[in-house]
């Protein structure tokens, strides 16, 4: 970021490719709301540490809703790291979070084992589209 504005101006080509862009740990270090207008990003990930104490903190549980309801409102979607229990996964799809990763979902794996993941995958809420 020496250069905010060739930085921009990037970030916008890309985006004006068709690649989709995403700001990783929204709520944590240099994220803040100055780039969710400024970024031409299509998702915000909330950070993991959040999303595990959302259970036990209703200050954590206030930051996920409210990162979920303001990304909405600015037309884009979210997605929660480190979803790691059926207690996070249920919490999130209430709030309407769109994506989620973790191992709940899936640990990693070579590349090679996930065609087969895929094809196999069954989600732990079929009736929902959240498990992208």
């Amino acid at each position: 970021m020496e250069d905010p504005e060739l930085a921009l101006g990037i970030l916008h080509s890309l985006h004006a490719g068709g690649i989709p862009l995403y700001i990783d740990d929204f709520g944590t270090g240099y994220s803040s709301l100055n780039y969710l207008q400024k970024l031409p990003v299509d998702y915000i990930k909330i950070d993991q540490s959040f999303v595990a104490n959302m259970s036990r903190s209703k200050d954590s549980a206030m930051i996920v809703r409210s990162t979920i309801d303001l990304v909405r409102d600015l037309g884009r979607k979210t997605v929660a790291e480190g979803v790691e229990t059926w207690e996070h996964w249920e919490q999130l799809s209430r709030l309407g979070c769109d994506y989620a990763q973790g191992y709940f979902i899936a640990k990693p794996m070579p590349a090679e084992a996930f065609q087969e993941w895929v094809e196999n995958f069954i989600p732990p809420v079929p009736s929902t589209e959240f498990a992208h």
